[in-house]
């Protein structure tokens, strides 16, 4: 049986200068998807203080904007890039998500990292595949 993968884009185009800011957010994002889980944790509390809860609608535009300027973020195995990009987006908008990582409850096991707004997790395909109860969440900041 053949699957065809497509990689996941966003809804919209962004403006030119929300393109500008979602491709310095997968930038840095890049970089700090290199660093450990607790540096990780560490950068995104002291970045996240301050913030004002994003709305849904709002994390969801910030998720729309990375996947339609970076198609790295955009592929099946880049939830941590793609995580931490909305993340930072979301943060240069003086909005805060819970960034959230986690592993399957049942096999066969599998790492994800995701954000959530008004505890949904955002953009995560199939039904907003992301029913987070079938996630053990280890790592959750904002």
């Amino acid at each position: 049986m053949t699957f065809h993968m497509a990689p996941e884009q966003g809804d919209t185009r962004p403006s030119l200068v929300e393109g500008l800011l979602a491709r310095c957010a997968v930038g840095a994002a890049r970089l700090l998807a290199q660093a450990p889980p607790e540096r990780i944790r560490v950068v995104l509390e002291r970045a996240l203080r301050g913030t004002r809860p994003a709305s849904y609608s709002e994390a969801k535009a910030a998720r729309d904007a990375v996947l339609a300027v970076s198609l790295r973020c955009a592929g099946p195995k880049a939830c941590l890039p793609r995580s931490l990009a909305v993340t930072l987006l979301c943060r240069m908008r003086g909005t805060r998500v819970s960034w959230c990582v986690g592993v399957l409850r049942r096999p066969p096991f599998m790492a994800h990292a995701w954000v959530e707004a008004e505890g949904r997790m955002v953009g995560e395909g199939r039904g907003e595949r992301g029913d987070s109860e079938h996630f053990s969440k280890l790592i959750t900041v904002g």
